[in-house]
């Protein structure tokens, strides 16, 4: 191992040292690469700004308080009258606050936006490990439902289209799923199969859309393929759009829009 990699792995638990960790907590993709990857997400995600959210109107701060006591801090977008809720789970870079004002989009929509930061992550408590983030998600969209909004939508990028196919892919709970620029398999980095976002595909997939940019170089289109040719194979869409790079990095602002129309258009059709 090189040494500017163990300095890595060093600071990382000694950042963590002396605080309490749940069971949820332990890591299940290494004890060494899935600590150090949290680690280096979280700090290129950086910290929460309330700058971000001046010039937005109908914003709510939410807390959800995990079954391990862990509390997530989070945002929800108020639509007037709305037909349904849309859970965003973002990229494993990003916090809430920084995309929150492109999903307006989505309120324009009719729609309540939530998005939450990860456990560990910015306004929320806690030690960022997979199995934590897949428990979390599963209780959020647990507690969305009980809520008695009339559509259930979901929309993960990247790291989030990991977690919910994790968490709820096989489930019931929810009207309709776009997984947008996540890995097939995320096993080759030594997490279980049973976290592999295509082990967790239900039998029917007519709920789940899947978005391919052939211009992605962060999951390159490669590692995406998989899961689509399983969702199509299982009665999902699959959206392969030749000027999509990564989510967010698209620099043009008519992709960017392209690719919320194409999510939102999915998500209404059911």
């Amino acid at each position: 191992m090189k040494w500017w990699l163990t300095l890595l792995l060093l600071w990382s638990h000694l950042s963590t040292a002396g605080r309490s960790v749940t069971e949820l907590e332990t890591s299940v993709c290494g004890w060494i690469n899935e600590p150090l990857a949290f680690w280096m997400f979280r700090n290129a995600a950086g910290n929460p700004d309330p700058r971000r959210l001046r010039e937005l109107v109908g914003v709510e701060r939410l807390t959800h308080v995990t079954t391990d006591g862990r509390r997530l801090g989070g945002y929800r977008l108020r639509s007037e009258n709305p037909g349904g809720y849309l859970l965003v789970a973002q990229g494993n870079a990003m916090l809430a606050d920084q995309i929150l004002k492109e999903l307006a989009f989505f309120r324009e929509l009719g729609l309540d936006v939530y998005v939450f930061d990860y456990r560990g992550y910015g306004m929320s408590e806690g030690k960022s490990r997979l199995q934590a983030l897949v428990s979390d998600y599963r209780e959020l969209v647990q507690s969305l439902n009980e809520q008695g909004y009339r559509r259930r939508y979901l929309y993960g990028i990247s790291m989030g289209g990991i977690i919910l196919l994790d968490s709820v892919g096989r489930s019931t709970n929810h009207d309709a799923l776009v997984v947008d620029s996540s890995p097939a398999r995320i096993s080759i980095y030594g997490c279980p199969r049973t976290y592999d976002p295509v082990e967790n595909l239900p039998e029917d997939a007519s709920d789940i859309m899947i978005i391919l940019g052939l211009k992605d170089t962060v999951v390159p289109p490669g590692q995406i393929e998989p899961l689509a040719r399983e969702v199509r194979q299982r009665g999902g869409v699959v959206q392969t759009v030749p000027q999509f790079s990564h989510p967010f990095q698209d620099l043009d602002p008519a992709v960017r829009r392209l690719r919320f129309e194409m999510v939102a258009d999915f998500l209404l059709s059911r």
